[in-house]
């Protein structure tokens, strides 16, 4: 035996595979591409407008009185809070605090740092690969949305079809009556 509302529900479930199986792949690779092509924008104008310039230290300083993670020994040890002088790819003088990646630095020491043309600090470019890598991570997770709202009107849909079911069974159970099955109610 088979209800109208099992076929229409069966239905549902086939469409939805299919919009999963077709619609997913499309919306993946589309969101894919628009952040690929946004995010290599983006890298381009930064290794444009980011230059790598020789710093020289002037004076160690004492570590940060904030560290952002003082169980991170990495961080801590890996770069040192020095004052030091470079010069911006405008050609001023800059003269500031920054972090260097020197152990133990001392007055003189050259290291390197990212800034921008009129030399304020920056951080370092994004490079290519790590751009095509969150568009991907982009697109993957486009699809995934995708799939959870085909899924979730998918089940919407079936719900509202199962209260539906559900209220016609309490009208014709109501309009059975309460005497419905016993011995002399002509039923």
């Amino acid at each position: 035996m088979r209800r109208t509302t099992d076929l229409v529900e069966a239905w549902v479930a086939l469409v939805a595979l299919l919009l999963i199986l077709v619609v997913t792949p499309v919306a993946g690779a589309v969101i894919g591409s628009f952040a690929q092509g946004a995010l290599q924008k983006s890298v381009r104008d930064q290794q444009r407008t980011r230059h790598l310039v020789p710093a020289t230290v002037v004076k160690k300083l004492n570590r940060s009185p904030l560290e952002p993670d003082p169980e991170s020994s990495t961080t801590r040890d890996a770069r040192s809070r020095v004052l030091a002088d470079w010069t911006a790819p405008d050609g001023t003088a800059q003269h500031g605090t920054l972090l260097a990646d020197l152990k133990s630095p001392h007055r003189g020491d050259h290291f390197t740092v990212w800034t921008d043309d009129h030399g304020r600090i920056v951080a370092r470019p994004l490079d290519s690969v790590t751009a095509t890598t969150h568009a991907v991570l982009a697109g993957f997770g486009a699809a995934m949305m995708t799939v959870g709202l085909i899924e979730g009107g998918r089940r919407l849909i079936v719900w509202r079809m199962v209260r539906r079911r559900y209220a016609r069974w309490d009208q014709a159970w109501d309009k059975a009556g309460p005497d419905w099955g016993r011995t002399g109610t002509g039923s």
